[in-house]
């Protein structure tokens, strides 16, 4: 009798195992998503940060030489280490905005005065289209 009793307490049934593995189902699920939200949120706030830095490199550029940047690559190498990579499409396909608005009286010549993401993805949390940041 104490035999019988032994083998019926030893291991898990099949719903105990079934249920054990869909909550460790569930938390993967939701693990993964948040973890794909923070990787868009990361190339957002590089994208951002890439874009200001440009601008202010095309910005001094123009102050120096009394002349807009006729392409990116005149910002390399005094103005910027390199052209960066664009986070959201993964090349350097920076869209420049040709004007020709001078920043000082003294400038000679128009140029870049603007750029922006070639992406004509739309970000999740902004709603708005990466080639208008």
């Amino acid at each position: 009798m104490r035999k019988n009793r032994l083998s019926k307490s030893r291991g898990f049934t099949l719903i105990e195992l079934l249920i054990v593995i869909s909550i460790i189902l569930i938390l993967v699920g939701i693990a993964a998503g948040s973890y794909q939200r923070t990787i868009v949120r990361s190339r957002e706030t590089v994208l951002k940060q890439d874009l200001v830095e440009m601008r202010k490199a095309i910005d001094n550029y123009t102050m120096d030489k009394q002349a807009a940047p006729q392409s990116l690559d005149d910002l390399v190498p005094d103005y910027l280490h390199i052209l960066p990579e664009d986070p959201i499409t993964h090349a350097k396909d920076w869209v420049p905005n040709v004007e020709s608005v001078v920043l000082s009286p003294d400038q000679a010549g128009s140029g870049i005065t603007d750029v922006h993401s070639a992406s004509d993805k739309v970000s999740p949390f902004e709603s708005t289209a990466y080639n208008t940041w």
